[in-house]
């Protein structure tokens, strides 16, 4: 007998989003979001863009959509290839009809700074993006050239705390924090015990490659989580949301 979980052809965006958010309190709340194959691959040939589909990216869009701030690492902001934080029209619209800004804030994590301020990210970004970096980091000449296109806040003396990055951004009032990588900041999220949430799809493939796990790094203990749904995706993806078990 098969038994699979509810499709996600079958639930609207509404549907979707009230899945996502429902039990998420008012406050600080950091959800990280990861794509997997079934062996534990964080990627294929190096990137994630083969991995998770269409549906996939249907979710990955309404996370944004509900966001403060999009969080990311600067070598995943490099590996990826990001752009500036530009939301859909529909995105946008959703947002002001829940009195919320066009765009969430792009914050961008580094221990060095080294950044181009003459990315797109920054160039072209509609809200003025947030560079979380060390002392160290903001005092370079990169760190003091990003002063001029970005906010620059630094959250440590030589590395970046990744306690002080959440307390940096709550104050900043940007308490809905969306995560989206890479692997050795989500492993010092972990060893922080920083981590709300995780939501998780996993592609039905086998990589056998040597791609890293979605968490690279250490923790001192194990950081149990619960698990709220599974949604079955087109070509038997499965897109799985956990929370904190405590």
């Amino acid at each position: 007998m098969t038994v699979l979980p509810p499709s996600i052809a079958d639930l609207s965006d509404d549907d979707l989003l009230d899945h996502y958010t429902d039990g998420v309190p008012d406050g600080p709340w950091l959800r990280v979001n990861f794509v997997a194959t079934l062996d534990g691959s964080a990627s294929a040939s190096g990137r994630t863009a083969s991995l998770g589909g269409d549906d996939d990216l249907r979710v990955f869009d309404l996370l944004r959509r509900v966001a403060d701030v999009v969080l990311v690492a600067a070598g995943t902001v490099r590996d990826e290839e990001y752009g500036p934080m530009v939301l859909r029209d529909e995105d946008v619209a959703w947002r002001r009809e829940h009195g919320m800004p066009d765009h969430p804030v792009f914050a961008i994590v580094t221990n060095s700074g080294s950044l181009d301020a003459s990315s797109r990210v920054f160039t072209e970004a509609p809200v003025r993006p947030v560079v979380l970096t060390s002392a160290d980091g903001a005092a370079s000449s990169s760190g003091r050239a990003l002063a001029s296109v970005a906010d620059v806040v630094e959250c440590g003396p030589a590395a970046v705390d990744v306690g002080a990055v959440r307390d940096a951004l709550a104050a900043r009032g940007l308490d809905r924090i969306h995560c989206e990588g890479g692997p050795s900041f989500l492993g010092a999220l972990v060893a922080a015990d920083a981590v709300d949430e995780l939501t998780l799809t996993i592609d039905p493939s086998l990589e056998g490659g040597e791609g890293p796990r979605i968490a690279t790094g250490s923790s001192p203990e194990l950081r149990r989580m619960r698990p709220v749904h599974v949604l079955l995706g087109d070509g038997g993806v499965l897109l799985t949301r956990w929370v904190r078990a405590r």
